[in-house]
């Protein structure tokens, strides 16, 4: 018997080391039957502790059906009362039976304990160092990221909260221009493109998870969103590739260099030849500072679990425009924007009041028809522009130090002034390139027809030409959906159609922020 339970432990499986394996087995002979009545008839009822005690021995092996007297033999084998006329000797028994059990079951116990642990640790990432990396998208750490150079510093992340049409196209380039910045533009577009007709607010949770992925410079999160069967993506295979410096400078590319401020040609940047993300990862690592700008996070809100975790110092710079010069922009654009439109105004909560987009008199006219996506997806976003400043005026532990808003207007009246109170919030060096680019870029004489074109022009114009362009009826439908963030940051409202264009009166007041 002992031979036969002995030998099965040695003969078991290589699978028999894994601790659970080997405590079930343990605890299974401990448990079994046989064990105990081998462990009564030889240790605890050996001849010699019994001291010339009077007992029936009792063969390890138990009966037999075979044994004439089965019936008699069976039952005194499952009494042991029976067996010893000692009462003493039954208590000693059962006690080291008792701890035998124990003894078992605690070993179990802890060989479990030690087996979960060792699960844990083998299948969580393992924050090492600042180097080793995890995303949402890692089912465990990388080990590439052992490799990477050392960084200097811990990084500074921001990330451009705005909206389509805001002058956020403009104000991102203030960061490309910087050689000391590495600027990615709009990468959820990617998100959207392939989870199409998904609502824009279906989509946060996604886009929130890229965010994490890139300011930690992996670039793979890309490759979830590529078509099927498709070809890995490459660095001209990102939204906005041939407008990024980084791209499209060496030593990606040796069609300009980063240091030099001016904006790229993408005819240019198109002949350059596509690396692959890793090579665009390994850039990225050599950045201290990292710039996203996006219109597709709709609520400060949703990033708080990024600002709270203590490996990202990121901070949000939310860019606002008057929304009826958004909606005025959204609407010569609204042959670029009619993917984005549906997606935005398929969010609409029922709840929300709405108004008919036009009187009578323009129900008829088909321009203000074409327009109703335009101006009806400016419910959903000033209703989350709206939920971002209402944490923004009461912020919580943490947002505070990590938020500030620019206006547009303040930007194109005062550039320099504005870039420079943005560039020391984002703990970069004022650069005199980038100040006398953007003060350029405001103060031009060119009107590009393109929408999504950063060129040079008028931008205080730019700024007010809603009050010529839009309907009373369209101001009066946006200031509905939009006047308690109008009133925060500072938007006047107008009440005919006459102080809407006269351009002498500014509607600008101060903001609450």
């Amino acid at each position: 018997m002992q031979a036969d339970m002995f030998s099965s432990i040695r003969s078991a499986p290589a699978s028999f080391h894994n601790p659970i394996r080997k405590a079930a087995v343990l605890f299974s002979i401990v448990t079994d039957s046989r064990w105990t009545e081998w462990c009564e008839a030889t240790l605890i009822l050996h001849p010699l502790q019994m001291r010339g005690k009077q007992y029936q021995q009792i063969k390890p092996g138990g009966p037999r059906e075979t044994d004439t007297d089965y019936g008699r033999k069976l039952r005194t084998y499952q009494n042991p009362v029976k067996i010893i006329d000692q009462p003493g000797i039954v208590m000693k028994v059962l006690r080291r039976k008792r701890i035998i059990l124990f003894v078992a079951y605690f070993l179990l116990l802890v060989l479990t304990m030690l087996n979960l642990a060792n699960y844990r640790w083998s299948k969580e990432p393992q924050q090492c160092s600042h180097q080793v990396r995890s995303t949402t998208y890692q089912g465990r750490s990388d080990i590439r990221y052992l490799y990477r150079p050392a960084l200097v510093k811990k990084r500074q992340l921001v990330y451009v909260l705005t909206t389509w049409r805001s002058g956020s196209s403009f104000f991102g380039e203030l960061f490309n221009q910087n050689p000391d910045v590495f600027f990615l533009y709009e990468p959820m577009w990617h998100i959207w493109q392939k989870l199409y007709p998904g609502d824009a607010v279906s989509l946060q949770g996604a886009a929130r998870d890229m965010l994490s992925s890139l300011y930690r410079c992996d670039l793979s999160v890309f490759q979830l969103y590529n078509s099927p069967g498709g070809k890995n993506i490459t660095s001209l295979g990102l939204f906005g590739a041939t407008l990024n410096k980084v791209i499209c400078s060496y030593p990606l590319c040796s069609a300009y260099r980063k240091d030099l401020v001016g904006m790229v040609d993408d005819k240019v940047c198109k002949k350059c030849p596509p690396q692959s993300l890793r090579l665009l990862e390994d850039e990225c690592l050599k950045y201290n500072t990292i710039v996203i700008k996006g219109v597709r996070i709709l609520d400060v809100n949703l990033l708080a679990p990024l600002m709270e975790d203590p490996s990202l110092e990121l901070k949000v710079i939310h860019l606002v425009r008057d929304p009826r010069a958004v909606a005025n922009s959204r609407i010569k654009s609204r042959h670029g924007l009619i993917r984005e439109n549906l997606q935005v105004v398929r969010s609409r909560d029922p709840k929300l009041r709405r108004l008919p987009l036009a009187d009578a008199a323009h129900k008829s006219n088909k321009k203000d028809g074409a327009d109703y996506h335009s101006i009806g997806a400016m419910e959903v976003i000033c209703d989350r522009t709206h939920r971002t400043l209402r944490t923004a005026l009461n912020p919580p532990s943490w947002l505070k130090g990590k938020y500030m808003a620019v206006r547009y207007e303040d930007l194109v009246e005062n550039p320099v002034k504005v870039l420079r109170q943005v560039y020391r919030f984002a703990n970069l060096s004022a650069n005199h390139d980038v100040e006398s680019f953007a003060l350029n870029m405001t103060n031009g004489t060119n009107s590009s027809s393109k929408p999504f074109i950063v060129s040079s022009r008028n931008a205080t114009l730019a700024a007010s030409a809603w009050r010529t362009l839009l309907s009373i009826q369209q101001i009066k439908q946006v200031e509905d959906y939009c006047h308690q963030s109008m009133a925060v940051l500072g938007y006047e409202r107008v009440r005919t159609a006459a102080e809407a264009k006269d351009l002498s009166k500014s509607l600008l007041t101060a903001s609450k922020l």
